[in-house]
């Protein structure tokens, strides 16, 4: 039975990520995100290229998609020990859903954004203060340097390395999840990581 709430974890969580927001926006603007800008279907290249208040419903709309998929695997009640959100397994699949979903949409040939900031509401239900944590750092980054790409990656890495700290009071399936997460978050990045790295990644303008 367990392993059927799981599946249907995955399931939700994945058909709630592939309702890509930026691909949705961009069809009532009259365009194909994907094929503008940075070709990103995500929050920072609808900011780009169809301005604020575009960019708004994208955040709104990935964010949503995080925590709805989140509580659909509460729901579920599939937990490792004690039932506590960080033990929710059945959260953790339909969480990793939706950002897979994000990633490779299936309403849209499997061509979507990079999962940043489902990834982080997922974070968010997961553990809050970890989260808080990821959004700081984050906008550190971002103030000192205005790379987004950057600050989407150092903040992942953070997050990745400080959740094997004892302190924080994580499962070892809650580490490998995390992990797995800013894997495919930094993997979605790489073609950002080479313009970086060669000087020609476009910086964010207040």
């Amino acid at each position: 039975m367990d392993i059927l709430k799981l599946f249907v974890a995955l399931v939700f969580g994945y058909l709630l990520g592939s309702l890509n927001t930026a691909v949705i926006v961009g069809k009532i603007y009259g365009m194909d995100i994907r094929n503008h800008g940075s070709k990103s279907a995500g929050l920072t290249n609808t900011l780009r290229t169809l301005g604020k208040a575009a960019a708004v419903f994208v955040l709104l709309g990935d964010i949503l998609k995080g925590i709805i998929s989140c509580l659909i695997g509460l729901l579920l009640g599939v937990y490792f020990y004690s039932g506590g959100a960080m033990d929710s397994v059945s959260l953790l699949v339909a969480g990793a859903g939706a950002v897979i979903g994000h990633n490779w949409p299936i309403y849209f040939r499997f061509k979507g954004g990079k999962g940043a900031l489902t990834a982080v509401a997922v974070l968010f239900m997961i553990d809050w203060v970890m989260g808080l944590l990821c959004l700081g750092f984050f906008v550190i980054i971002i103030a000192l340097t205005r790379y987004v790409s950057l600050g989407t990656i150092l903040a992942t890495m953070l997050i990745a390395a400080i959740s094997f700290i004892p302190v924080f009071g994580h499962t070892l399936y809650v580490t490998i999840f995390v992990c797995l997460l800013a894997l495919m978050v930094i993997v979605r990045h790489r073609e950002n990581i080479q313009r970086l790295l060669s000087g020609t990644e476009n910086k964010l303008t207040f």
